[in-house]
């Protein structure tokens, strides 16, 4: 996992370097009024933030006073170069975008944001009067800050949807760690549960026809056949339940999923209201009855891939989930109050249509009010179960 991640920063890293394509405004002066001194300034400041950009993509942790003060070094450049080549601007537009990813307050960005806007117009105002090789107009400032502020805004959004992106995936490792841990102490108690007391009978009914067989007396040995048939039995009740215990372990089952589900949608902030009109033993909610293996791990897939879209593009604060079984149907409704901006039909949901169908079911999508997903499987006898897993 380590190594992946560092293949994973690599890769970024590599493809920071694109970033640089913006420095080609800092060109357009000397091309269009070519001068010696105007490009020997340009040389030298595309040099020096050649290596501070350098500095920035090697400093990868947010927050890290090294990387704020390349932010500062890259905005002072800009000051320094812009009254001269208002190309300078592109050392504007880079520190805003460098912000957002490097601070995660946004209202500390945004105050940074104006702090810079007011620092830009107190040097428009300064050089305004100027003329000759140092000079800046006011066109040239106002277009600087409204750049500043459409790149470093848009950034902000990237920004906080990547941090939020890193928290599910967190979230995510944490539950499965989370649940690998309670599924081996689950294995550890149901082994010690199934097998502790069996063995332990079975050794000392073997050590007593132990002492039994070494006394060799006649009116023993028929007891000895009783007590090494019980071991038998013992042994064979004992296969028989370790064999259940292990068909238990290969099937999640939809409850553990609706479990997971929730986990996820707590760690993203949205709340989970589970609604069915069966009930348990407690009375509460019941999940998956009567549903045969090939049905319930469709809509525990089906479920996954719904909550995966509610966290990432919903932007949610409620789901609700009903599982009724009525009409000779099973239908499972996973409902949303946010804002879904994708209109396509992406793989995920391609892919679950597709195994809902298999099955003789069928999936609706609505996006009127939220997002309303409604999955519909048929009651099925034992033979159409046999059939539809084969």
């Amino acid at each position: 996992m380590k190594a992946a991640s560092a293949n994973s920063i690599q890769d970024r890293n590599r493809w920071a370097w694109l970033w640089l394509a913006y420095t080609g405004f800092l060109f357009i002066g000397p091309i269009l009024g070519p001068s010696r001194n105007l490009w020997l300034g340009t040389l030298a400041v595309f040099a020096i933030f050649l290596g501070v950009f350098f500095r920035y993509v090697r400093s990868t942790a947010q927050g890290r006073p090294t990387r704020l003060w390349i932010i500062a070094a890259t905005f002072a450049l800009g000051l320094v170069t812009f009254p001269w080549n208002q190309g300078g601007t592109t050392f504007f537009i880079y520190t805003a975008a460098f912000l957002p990813f490097s601070i995660v307050s946004v209202r500390r960005v945004l105050a940074l944001f104006f702090l810079e806007a007011l620092l830009i117009l107190a040097e428009g105002y300064v050089f305004h009067a100027h003329r000759g090789f140092f000079h800046v107009s006011w066109p040239n400032t106002f277009v600087a800050i409204f750049l500043m502020f459409i790149i470093g805004g848009g950034n902000i959004f990237f920004a906080q949807q990547k941090r939020a992106d890193c928290l599910l995936h967190d979230a995510q490792e944490e539950n499965i760690a989370l649940a690998a841990v309670a599924e081996r102490e689950r294995i550890a108690r149901d082994l010690h549960d199934v097998l502790g007391h069996t063995l332990s009978v079975v050794v000392l009914k073997a050590e007593l026809a132990g002492r039994l067989i070494q006394r060799d007396q006649t009116s023993d040995r028929q007891r000895v056949a009783s007590e090494i048939a019980d071991v038998e039995r013992i042994a064979r009740t004992a296969l028989a339940e370790v064999r259940e215990a292990i068909r238990g372990y290969r099937s999640r089952g939809l409850a553990a999923e609706i479990e997971s589900a929730r986990h996820t949608l707590d760690a993203a902030g949205v709340t989970l209201v589970l609604e069915s009109n069966a009930t348990g033993a407690d009375n509460s909610p019941s999940f998956a009855a009567d549903l045969y293996a090939a049905d319930e791990t469709a809509l525990s897939l089906a479920l996954r891939e719904a909550v995966t879209n509610i966290v990432r593009h919903a932007r949610a604060t409620t789901c609700r989930l009903r599982f009724f079984t009525e009409d000779g149907r099973h239908q499972l409704v996973v409902e949303d109050d946010g804002e879904h901006s994708i209109t396509r039909e992406g793989n995920g949901l391609r892919g679950m249509r597709e195994r809902i169908e298999s099955l003789g079911g069928q999936l609706s999508l609505e996006r009127d009010h939220g997002t309303r997903l409604l999955i519909e499987l048929p009651l099925r006898s034992q033979g159409d179960a046999r059939t539809s897993a084969s």
